[in-house]
């Protein structure tokens, strides 16, 4: 099973539509590992890939990545040929993986100075996949952000439109991500710690968030994107005006839902383990890895027990740690102790009610009040 299976973005993160991405710090890091400078570059390449299709997984639609710049090409040709190589093995990949993944490729820059029999080949693939509809991956090569302003401009000019009929919807739609459905980008991520944007998509960063990784890109994985999309979903993106869409927010009534339910109740089902019922729970709600689910229904079914032993201040200890876990994982804004003490205290006061139905209809009033927006 490949690693990203087992990865999961939580309910209610908001997923960037487009993501834009510049592959900074090949050489870098195999210079810190007393590597090749063409090493630097493969592991790069093979990390790119990783992380576009762990994005396609949860739900991205438009992966960009900035492979060349139009000021590159003062590399060695050592270096540039292997560069090709790696970029006709990048298009060769997406080929592949367009059939599964309904991925339609296109290429963002000049092909006027790629070698021939690759810009050949990208046009074969961005015709071979230009009815698909469910992912595009834009592939940015000899690309600048002027070079791409002038040449969208020739062509509005070669299209004989006027001055007085140019406007910003008829300028967009000439440039190169023109006729795509999410051309803006939501999300701008460097690696290898710049923080510069460099020219790339000028225009269609007009409203993106930032986000300055400081790992080179051979060390950027499925794991750190993920944590990358959650610090988006928290943001508030308000495009010159209010909030647009709600965002992740965090619930302990969640838990406390997952205590009356299955354990007061018992409505586990017949052959299946507490434990392996908390796991598929916490791992759907907030999108724990396996390791983490099983540590954190451990935590939160010796909470659960101590709250029946009437161990108070165990079971707070407890639940302090399960929200410690998730607090770490997830991100979100909140106090753990206090939550743990809020939820203990809460099941002591439940100690005393007539039936399980009564007491889960008031812990269902009491947990609005504990809902804490990040």
């Amino acid at each position: 099973m490949d690693k990203v299976d087992n990865l999961a973005l939580p309910r209610g993160t908001i997923v960037p539509d487009h993501i834009a991405i510049i592959l900074d710090g090949n050489r870098r890091w195999a210079r810190s590992r007393g590597l090749p400078t063409l090493q630097g570059h493969l592991a790069g390449f093979e990390a790119g890939l990783k992380i576009a299709k762990a994005a396609r997984s949860w739900g991205v639609h438009t992966f960009t990545v900035w492979g060349l710049s139009t000021e590159n090409w003062d590399r060695s040709p050592k270096e540039l040929a292997y560069l090709m190589k790696l970029y006709w093995k990048m298009v060769s990949t997406i080929e592949e993986e367009a059939k599964k993944d309904d991925i339609r490729f296109v290429h963002l820059g000049r092909k006027d100075r790629i070698p021939k029999s690759l810009a050949l080949y990208i046009r074969r693939i961005e015709e071979k996949t230009k009815n698909n509809k469910s992912h595009v991956f834009n592939a940015a090569i000899d690309y600048g952000g002027h070079d791409e302003i002038l040449r969208t401009t020739r062509k509005i000019i070669d299209a004989g439109i006027k001055s007085s009929e140019l406007d910003e919807k008829t300028f967009a739609s000439f440039l190169d991500t023109g006729d795509q459905p999410y051309p803006y980008v939501d999300l701008f991520i460097r690696t290898s710690g710049e923080q510069r944007t460099s020219g790339f998509l000028p225009w269609q960063l007009n409203y993106a968030e930032y986000y300055w990784e400081l790992d080179h890109l051979p060390d950027m994985t499925p794991e750190k994107l993920r944590n990358i999309i959650l610090d988006f979903s928290r943001r508030r993106r308000r495009f010159g005006g209010n909030d647009t869409a709600q965002h992740i927010v965090f619930n302990p009534g969640v838990t406390a839902r997952l205590e009356i339910d299955w354990w007061r109740l018992g409505n586990i089902p017949t052959g299946v383990r507490i434990r392996d019922y908390a796991m598929k729970h916490l791992r759907e709600q907030y999108g724990l890895s396996k390791k983490l689910a099983f540590e954190a229904a451990k935590y939160l079914i010796e909470a659960v027990a101590e709250e029946k032993d009437e161990k108070w201040d165990k079971a707070t200890e407890r639940m302090k740690k399960f929200y410690e876990l998730i607090k770490g994982e997830v991100k979100l804004a909140f106090e753990p102790k206090i939550v743990a003490s809020l939820e203990v205290d809460f099941a002591r006061k439940m100690e005393d009610k007539d039936s399980v139905a009564s007491a889960s209809e008031a812990e269902g009033v009491a947990r609005e009040h504990l809902v804490k927006e990040t």
